[in-house]
């Protein structure tokens, strides 16, 4: 095999971005490249973008800055998300030497290989150089490697709800996904790199399977089952529109042996009006059904929520329903936003603007409650033995941290000298620094 060079990967945003570096990083070593580090001057840098994080541009901007400080000669392609939406941006760049969007961005090696050689790739390499992205219809899979304890398992990609706040649909187009077999296969690659947990990760994974007419619930029920998965000891649904999550999603995950009782569950406003206004397909009375009924078959369930603060037309009036209609919830933590105007989005376009000040004072206000509902979630088990599940990293202290089946995040005191990967029983304590403090039990 022809050695290509070195290629660095930095990935902006999402688990679903996350896995589909490292299925493109894969690629590119099967082509002949060497996966390194940024500060190993590397050949090739490649910036997988977002677009729902603040300050897209600038972080993009400083990552080439740092490609270019590695290794000036350095080869830089920004793909992803940011790409699709802002491409002649992007190409604008100083240093950015190509575009690739959310379609062409899974044809990385084809295209390095033109840049290499200096030849043309087709009609598409011309669109590329002219800030032209195609649209995006086929459904690439993709799964994380290189963690030997959690993988993130991509079973959907783009998304049919065109939410007022949301550029998604844009940047990676229509909902779709493979079925449930090919997907299995892809499982499969995982547990057989030794993946102990895999994480169901996507745009909107709920949609999954529906134009083979098959569902979520199908392919759930077939990771649990399938004997080539047997490795695999832990599920985890990432995120899941709560009119996409049915009583009989959460009463399989309730009655399974492998799937985690925990659920995150977009909320974005606990204001009917701003729900409406943000073209949400829900309202909070069917929200707090949906999390009650996992309360009632899971006590203990992890419950995480997202919460947007700030969007047009949200009064103090709103936002203290947000506030309170969270406080009421059985919720484990928050994924609080500061709602930020995105180009094309028909949020644009609403009046009401809520002062950048104002934004930034509720998103305060909800992180507190976070907080009180972290540490109140993780009070819950001080004193029980738990499982968990060990991570790779060490903190500066040497400890290993790692989850229960519940989300709590606990670190080991003797962790570091237990092999990543391995579920033990830990008696959980109190929680400090964002992590419950834990000690092994003796078998």
């Amino acid at each position: 095999m022809a050695n290509h060079g070195r290629v660095a990967f930095e990935t902006l945003g999402c688990k679903l971005n996350f896995s589909e570096s490292s299925a493109l990083a894969r690629g590119l070593s099967e082509a002949g490249y060497a996966k390194v580090a940024m500060d190993d001057r590397p050949d090739v840098v490649v910036v997988n973008t977002c677009s729902v994080t603040d300050h897209a541009d600038a972080k993009c901007r400083n990552i080439v800055r740092r490609a270019k400080t590695a290794n000036p000669d350095s080869f830089v392609a920004v793909i992803g998300c940011y790409a699709q939406l802002k491409p002649k941006e992007i190409s604008e760049i100083e240093g950015v030497d190509l575009v690739l969007g959310a379609q062409e961005k899974f044809n990385l090696a084809a295209h390095l290989e033109a840049q290499r050689e200096r030849k043309a790739l087709g009609d598409e390499t011309a669109a590329i150089q002219r800030g032209e992205i195609r649209n995006v219809y086929a459904f690439h899979p993709a799964v994380s490697s290189g963690d030997r304890t959690r993988s993130f398992l991509k079973v959907q990609d783009g998304c049919d709800y065109f939410c007022a706040f949301c550029t998604i649909p844009l940047a990676r187009g229509r909902s779709r996904s493979a079925n449930i077999e090919t997907t299995l296969v892809e499982a499969r690659k995982a547990a057989d790199a030794g993946a102990r947990e895999i994480v169901l990760t996507g745009v909107n994974i709920g949609d999954f399977g529906k134009a083979q007419n098959q569902s979520f619930l199908e392919l759930c029920q077939a990771l649990e089952t399938d004997p080539a998965l047997k490795a695999v000891s832990r599920y985890r649904i990432s995120s899941i529109e709560p009119n996409l999550l049915s009583e009989s999603l959460i009463d399989f995950v309730a009655a399974s042996d492998k799937f985690q009782p925990h659920f995150h569950i977009p909320l974005q406003s606990g204001s009917d009006v701003i729900l409406a206004s943000m073209r949400r397909r829900y309202r909070t009375e069917e929200y707090k059904d949906r999390v009650r009924y996992i309360a009632d078959r899971m006590p203990e369930a992890g419950i995480g929520i997202d919460v947007i603060v700030g969007f047009p037309g949200e009064t103090e009036k709103e936002f203290d329903a947000t506030r309170d209609f969270l406080l009421d919830l059985p919720a484990s933590y928050l994924h609080v936003f500061t709602y930020s105007e995105r180009a094309k989005t028909t949020a644009l376009r609403m009046s009401d603007v809520v002062p950048i000040p104002v934004r930034k004072a509720r998103n305060k206000v909800l992180q507190q409650v976070s907080m009180k509902k972290q540490w109140a979630h993780a009070a819950r088990f001080e004193g029980q033995i738990r499982p968990v599940l060990l991570e790779s990293d060490v903190d500066a202290a040497g400890r290993r941290s790692g989850y229960t089946p519940e989300y709590v995040r606990v670190a080991l005191s003797e962790g570091a000298s237990i092999e990543a990967g391995q579920v033990v029983d830990v008696k959980l304590g109190r929680m400090s620094e964002g992590r419950v403090q834990g000690d092994k039990v003796s078998a």
